[in-house]
């Protein structure tokens, strides 16, 4: 059985995200999403519990992903939750630099290597930190993320 870690934040999912997960989930015999949490940070816009939920909703269909919550590395985290692998979406060079540097220590450090997707669809070049800042500013990103999320940034920011 393949088990891939996918990852990140999450504050808030969006339809890139999406795109990643929908893509890959038949691509493993299972799919996490791995909400990541430092509690030495700020949670952000979104607590780590209602990010799990919004993604859980908007995954429902895809009976291959689970979502889970973790702390601390990630290599802990795919070992504890039996990945083999890390899962992790590139929007451009600059993901691709810095993912790069990331694999290599996450293999070399804890021995899980890591898949990179490029971007996919009319979402590949969205980040979360815009949506959420044009959310605040009372923007338009109903094309940008899933209408869970949209739902979500509206009663955050109403």
């Amino acid at each position: 059985m393949t088990v891939a870690l996918y990852p990140g934040s999450f504050d808030p999912l969006h339809n890139g995200h999406l795109a990643v997960i929908s893509t890959a989930a038949p691509l493993f015999d299972e799919l996490i999403v791995g909400v990541g949490h430092n509690p030495e940070k700020p949670s952000g816009l979104f607590t780590p519990d209602e990010r799990v939920q919004l993604i859980v909703d908007c995954t429902k269909d895809l009976p291959s992903v689970r979502v889970e919550l973790f702390s601390g590395l990630v290599t802990t985290a795919a070992r504890s939750l039996g990945a083999d692998c890390l899962l992790k979406g590139l929007r451009g060079a600059a993901d691709l630099d810095a993912e790069m540097q990331q694999g290599h220590m996450n293999l070399t450090t804890g021995g899980i290597p890591t898949i990179f997707f490029p971007g996919l669809g009319p979402s590949a070049l969205v980040a979360s930190s815009y949506v959420r800042q044009i959310a605040a500013m009372g923007g338009d990103i109903s094309a940008t993320v899933p209408p869970a999320v949209l739902a979500g940034l509206e009663a955050k920011f109403s």
